[in-house]
């Protein structure tokens, strides 16, 4: 099992005094110090999260918002970490795989090999139309079948020295990538959720996020249906002669007692209801990670058995939930699973429970 962290940014994360500071500071001109108030908060998360076996981030983007660009926040953050792997949101529509694939071997040279992708086909038009210069399609089949080519020229241009492929949204002509990427080819993640982006993955890509219905008290419904899907899509991969790791993003409660965690997820529901972006932070209730430390540690290790290999985590406040996890809930994982800290990281060896 990978314990991943969610790269805290103003719109993955629920609001905080420090992150709330920074937003102020983003949106406008001429504030902030020597050094951006919301990039030192993220270094500072990963950081801590790296010293605690936390061997993945995920550097989400929002283009329509005051958060710092994704790549260029994961190329910054590369310089503050040592071993975790950073994993880079895309969106199809806005930038070209062509583009991506460059960029990519570029931050996997400078990170040491670390770099990873989430291709993310997004879901507000006012984003994509804006800064994909009309990139939004209505279609759902149709950003999907958009994905499909962008996943296709973005291997074959990380794989093959004459890369030929001709499709409705891109197009190359026998080309190569002169710079390679150090891990050839880097991952791919992904979470599509209709059944022609989920072939996809199965056929295309390394990681698949696993979905829930947004309601920590639907735990058990949840991890029902999460079971049965989990054996589909490994299944598809099958088809294809490959593996699919399955990831899953939660929100975390840790608390002395099941009823003050079930109190402050209470909380965390009435949140997400002020606004699209509160939604974001509260959805991952839906994972049902929240309790008491030995309640976590037994659905952490009933999903590692259902097929869940990579946690992608977030806590609030971050810090001190980040530290109340890694003090309470990480010795009783090592007692159970087998906690993975990265082929990319030699100090933090692997723990046999």
């Amino acid at each position: 099992m990978r314990l991943g962290i969610w790269a805290p940014l103003p719109h993955t994360i629920r609001a905080e005094a420090e992150m709330e500071r920074a937003i102020a500071e983003l949106g406008t001109a001429g504030a902030g110090g020597a050094s951006d108030t919301s990039f030192e908060f993220a270094a500072r998360i990963l950081q801590q999260a790296e010293g605690a076996g936390f061997s993945i981030s995920l550097i989400a983007e929002r283009w329509l918002g005051p958060d710092l660009e994704s790549w260029v926040m994961a190329s910054a953050l590369s310089q503050r970490t040592q071993r975790m792997e950073l994993m880079v949101a895309a969106h199809p529509g806005i930038v070209t795989p062509q583009a991506v694939a460059k960029m990519g071997a570029s931050l996997d040279r400078i990170s040491g090999g670390r770099f990873a992708i989430n291709l993310v086909n997004g879901w507000w038009p006012d984003e994509l139309n804006l800064f994909g210069n009309g990139g939004w399609l209505e279609s759902s089949a149709d950003r999907a079948a958009r994905l499909g080519e962008f996943v296709r020229v973005l291997r074959g241009l990380w794989t093959q020295e004459a890369f030929s492929f001709r499709g409705r949204y891109y197009t190359v002509d026998k080309a190569s990538l002169p710079l390679k990427a150090r891990r050839s080819p880097p991952p791919i993640y992904a979470a599509s959720r209709s059944p022609e982006g989920k072939a996809l993955v199965a056929e295309s890509c390394d990681v698949w996020f696993a979905d829930y219905v947004p309601d920590y008290r639907l735990y058990h419904d949840n991890l029902t249906a999460m079971t049965q899907e989990i054996a589909e899509m490994k299944a598809l991969a099958a088809r294809h002669g490959r593996e699919l790791g399955i990831g899953l993003s939660a929100h975390v409660i840790c608390a002395d007692t099941l009823d003050e965690a079930h109190a402050q997820a209470e909380e965390m529901l009435d949140y997400g209801k002020r606004s699209r972006i509160a939604a974001v932070a509260a959805r991952g209730l839906g994972a049902g990670l929240v309790g008491t430390p030995d309640l976590l540690a037994q659905r952490i290790e009933m999903y590692s058995r259902v097929g869940v290999d990579c946690l992608m985590l977030r806590f609030h406040p971050m810090a001190e939930g980040l530290a109340g996890f890694t003090e309470k809930v990480v010795p009783l994982l090592r007692e159970r699973l087998v906690i993975d800290a990265g082929a990319m990281q030699p100090e933090l060896e692997p723990v046999d429970g």
